[in-house]
């Protein structure tokens, strides 16, 4: 899968991007018929605990599925939000195999 990553308003280390890439990567054993996916990784302004936002979008045959979660880390927010899309690719297979 293509997969573009975007960090806003500063610049990712390699290390974060290879972390995210992995955990991206393992949501094609879910659904193989991914086209591309996008990734953005940004800072929030808020002044909670959670400051950090990862938003990950999948385009797949006929839809775009779309999660966005925060944490205290990029790395937390990364797993919530792929565990988020591996339960949207689950319900959206799930649904095509039903036809």
């Amino acid at each position: 899968m293509k997969l573009q990553m975007h960090s806003i308003h500063f610049e990712a280390d390699q290390q974060l991007s290879d972390f995210i890439q992995q955990k991206v990567d393992k949501l094609e054993t879910f659904y193989d018929r991914i086209v591309e996916g996008e990734v953005f990784i940004k800072h929030n302004n808020s002044d909670g605990i959670n400051t950090k936002t990862v938003e990950i979008k999948l385009y797949v045959p006929g839809a775009t599925l779309y999660s966005e979660e925060n944490a205290a880390s990029f790395e937390a927010a990364a797993d919530a939000a792929v565990e988020a899309m591996r339960r949207q690719l689950k319900k959206y297979k799930d649904k095509q195999t039903a036809y």
